[in-house]
């Protein structure tokens, strides 16, 4: 495990931290972090992922209007990384990806996993993106925005029926307009695969973690 430096194609650099498998990869995999930045969370799914053989690395998306954020789940971390969500710019989001899948695509097919804000980053990327074979979307609250961007790859969806701020109906409308997109419903709220947060089920989390181990095992290796 360790820090890098991504350099995107506009020439932007950004930190990264990228950790490895111990054996012979069976592909790479990008993790988009939740608003809170590349935190302790981010960095122990993206080990957690490394050890089960893949090369997976967390490009730090805030770089670009703010370094270093890593926050907890508090009310103040929250309002601080809206704003800085809202200073974003989505055609530099997929630039600064680019480069992540590109850092990882010579380990073999290349795969993405976002949370929260990641999870509508990852919607995104499923449409616009190229180099990516598949992608899993946790929570992703602002895909209900973007939902006429149609994915190129497969997507896996994980959402909670508690989560107030996706509610369930539009997770089923983007189920009708998308039958190959596979979605799975769990009894949790929002922010139920993080064991930092109130709202963590740890059932929930082991099932989503291993839908999406079968995902990766199917489309990246």
């Amino acid at each position: 495990m360790r820090w890098i430096t991504l350099t995107a194609n506009d020439g932007h650099e950004l930190a990264a931290y990228r950790a490895e498998p111990a054996g012979a990869p069976r592909g790479g995999l990008v993790v988009v972090h939740e608003i809170s930045g590349v935190n302790r969370h981010i960095r122990e799914v993206t080990d957690r992922f490394a050890a089960e053989g893949y090369v997976a690395v967390a490009p730090s998306l805030f770089d670009r209007v703010k370094r270093n954020v890593a926050m907890g789940y508090d009310a103040r971390a929250f309002a601080y990384g809206v704003l800085l969500v809202r200073k974003l710019d989505w055609f530099e989001l997929m630039l600064d990806l680019g480069a992540a899948v590109q850092s990882v695509a010579l380990n073999g097919r290349v795969g993405m996993v976002g949370y929260c804000f990641g999870g509508t980053v990852v919607w995104r990327a499923a449409a616009h993106l190229d180099g990516l074979a598949c992608a899993v979307s946790y929570y992703g609250t602002r895909i209900v925005n973007f939902v006429e961007q149609a994915p190129r790859i497969p997507v896996l969806m994980h959402v909670g029926r508690r989560d107030a701020s996706l509610p369930l109906e539009k997770v089923h409308e983007i189920g009708v307009r998308y039958p190959s997109v596979a979605i799975h419903e769990y009894d949790a709220g929002h922010g139920f695969n993080c064991d930092h947060r109130v709202d963590y089920d740890a059932k929930a989390a082991a099932l989503a973690l291993e839908r999406t181990l079968a995902f990766w095992r199917a489309h990246v290796g």
